[in-house]
């Protein structure tokens, strides 16, 4: 099982500035580069503070000038607020440009705050998704793409440059729902989840799905991955662990305001509410712990087959903090997990 940090960008206080918070995520690439973390991932959210990243292909870009081995996710990127014709022709740079490390995670969008302020209503978002993968794979593909659809259309044109890598870089979908993740993965899509709060039972059936698919594909078809994405950290003492709970349940009071809440946010900020999981009850599913707890925690992932774990370190702490928590996993978590091997420190 292989694992990557989540550069979530987190920015609860606008006086720590925006050039702060992006030298703390390449400092959290660089330090995962080092210990022999999979991979990093990005997020795509605009007009707001929580998982602030408008520009992850430019973001890939710069990890991988500091960077030597980790692949770089996008995690995702929200098709239906790009135009594809444009788009796809950025990809093709960033993924020439990362030297081949870019996996391309792509969603519909979940929070209507943003997606409604750019001009898409969240009732379409699904269909808009679907044509503009469709567009995007297309141009990816092929010369002389024309399209006559509800979103898009356009005269025959070609995306300049040529990707390098047949089709661009490997695709990795955001999806939760079961049924989504077996007709994703029979499409040959790499799977991003999420089980939220710790429902187990939802895992096993979003596991089960993949797994299904995957046995009831050709073997010519590539060999897809599935990806799960939590909320994570190291506490060496109970107390550790409570205050790192406690900044995790205000972080999710703020998530849940723009995810499934009323959205509210004032002049770029997300107004904080009461997150609607008791503490304890989120504190018990949460990855936050000394390092035997998360090993029991992450063994059952393990042995359900998960590829991968996103682990989302920026939650509102401190930033140094979050280095020795990372560094902290690498050295006492992630041997149980995998063997993968550390760059030597310089």
């Amino acid at each position: 099982m292989k694992f990557s940090i989540q550069l979530s960008a987190d920015y609860p206080d606008k006086d720590y500035g925006g050039d702060r918070v992006y030298a703390d995520m390449l400092d959290q690439a660089i330090l995962a580069d080092r210990l022999g973390f999979d991979a990093v991932s990005i997020t795509e959210h605009h007009l707001m503070n929580c998982l602030m990243m408008p520009a992850p292909l430019q973001f890939a870009v710069k990890i991988a000038a500091l960077t030597k081995r980790i692949n770089i996710m996008t995690s995702i990127v929200v098709l239906p607020l790009h135009d594809m014709r444009v788009y796809a022709g950025e990809v093709v740079v960033a993924d020439i440009l990362t030297e081949g490390r870019l996996l391309l995670g792509v969603g519909r969008g979940a929070f209507a705050y943003e997606m409604e302020r750019l001009g898409v209503p969240m009732d379409e978002t699904q269909a808009r998704f679907n044509e503009s993968l469709e567009v995007l794979q297309a141009l990816l593909t092929r010369e002389e793409v024309s399209w006559d659809g509800k979103y898009y259309r356009f005269d025959p044109l070609t995306i300049m440059p040529r990707p390098v890598r047949p089709g661009g870089p490997p695709m990795m979908m955001a999806v939760m729902n079961p049924d989504g993740i077996y007709h994703c993965t029979k499409r040959g899509f790499h799977i991003q989840t999420t089980p939220l709060s710790g429902n187990h039972q939802l895992l096993v059936d979003q596991v089960n799905a993949f797994r299904r698919a995957k046995a009831e594909m050709d073997d010519d078809k590539p060999d897809v991955t599935l990806t799960l994405s939590r909320v994570a950290h190291m506490a060496d003492s109970q107390t550790e662990k409570q205050r790192k709970i406690e900044a995790a349940h205000y972080y999710y009071g703020r998530f849940d305001n723009v995810f499934t809440g009323p959205g509210i946010v004032e002049h770029g900020v997300v107004r904080p509410l009461p997150c609607a999981t008791p503490i304890d009850e989120l504190g018990a599913s949460l990855l936050i712990g000394k390092a035997q707890e998360m090993i029991d925690k992450l063994a059952p992932y393990a042995e359900l087959g998960i590829d991968r774990v996103i682990l989302n370190f920026n939650f509102g702490l401190d930033a140094e903090d979050t280095l020795q928590a990372i560094e902290h996993f690498a050295k006492d978590v992630m041997p149980h997990f995998t063997s993968l091997p550390t760059l030597a420190a310089e």
